[in-house]
């Protein structure tokens, strides 16, 4: 299988990881760092990690398998946040933030059921 990562960064200054195409996200299961909060939902997981001054988020579905409407979004305050969503065997993401001094919010959504934070890592 053959995968293409991208790297951006934003004009908000938030560096942006994903990876393109339907399974992307899926093959890179997990965010480095260590992990810091996890948010259980009806149909899912919201797991937040922290490593040297980023944040990353992934959403991972309760029950893996068929496709279903999935996403992951991770804002740093004071800037925009950044989203992976699509539909997804198993997970959305990582996504991942510059959150040097600064707190983040996230959230994740599997199939219309939601989990989310407010703001940590302050």
């Amino acid at each position: 299988m053959l995968l293409h990562g991208l790297v951006t960064l934003s004009a908000a200054g938030a560096l942006v990881v994903g990876a393109s195409g339907a399974q992307g996200a899926e093959a890179a299961s997990v965010c480095s760092g260590r992990p810091d909060k996890t948010v259980a939902f009806s149909t899912g997981e919201l797991r937040i990690y922290k490593a040297r001054g980023y944040a990353c988020a992934i959403t991972v579905a309760k029950n893996p398998g068929k496709k279903r409407a999935m996403s992951v979004s991770l804002q740093p305050r004071g800037g925009n946040p950044v989203v992976d969503s699509g539909s997804y065997t198993r997970q959305a993401g990582p996504v991942t933030v510059h959150a040097l001094n600064r707190c983040v919010r996230a959230s994740g959504v599997v199939s219309g059921k939601k989990g989310s934070t407010g703001w940590i890592l302050c």
